[in-house]
């Protein structure tokens, strides 16, 4: 996982219109950078949703959203008209931004090894420098206090960071 403090790897990868995105392009923004495993599964949706439902208050806050995962533009473009998203999401096939970005990494699910997508969030800052990082993110989590249950939703954590580090 990347340092708070340190520059931003460069990248440049097909979004889901085949159309190259590149973090050079972007300097001068806020960029909310989220890595997750695959299109149309649970949590994956949940966040993609809550990324797209929460977009105008990152626009707001000058900041664009990128999801990134190794499923390729078509799969992507499939997954944006099934849910609706609104968010751009870039293809990794080769995994090698994802190895880059330290979030390639060795899982285990029911006593098997494998190589995969640990689910990640960073906030780059308009100089290209990792800002905030969220490692093995939760999309959604149930907790108690003094007795009363609730859900912390990391989409609002990461909004609220975003505007804290702009504040």
């Amino acid at each position: 996982m990347l340092e708070v403090g340190t520059k931003a790897p460069e990248f440049c990868l097909p979004n889901q219109d085949e159309v190259e995105i590149c973090l050079r392009d972007l300097a001068g923004k806020w960029i909310v950078l989220y890595f997750y495993p695959k299109d149309n599964t649970p949590g994956c949706t949940t966040e993609a949703c809550d990324f797209t439902e929460q977009m105008p208050e990152f626009e707001g806050l000058n900041a664009i959203i990128l999801g990134v995962s190794a499923d390729s533009a078509k799969k992507h473009q499939n997954f944006i008209a099934k849910h609706d998203l609104g968010i751009t999401l870039l293809s990794d096939e080769d995994t090698s931004m994802m190895q880059e970005y330290g979030v390639w990494q060795l899982k285990k699910n029911y006593g098997k090894e494998y190589m995969g997508i640990v689910r990640t969030t960073y906030i780059i800052n308009p100089q290209g420098e990792i800002a905030a990082a969220w490692e093995k993110v939760r999309v959604r989590v149930k907790r108690k206090k003094d007795g009363e249950a609730y859900e912390v939703v990391h989409v609002e954590e990461v909004k609220k960071k975003l505007a804290e580090l702009q504040g």
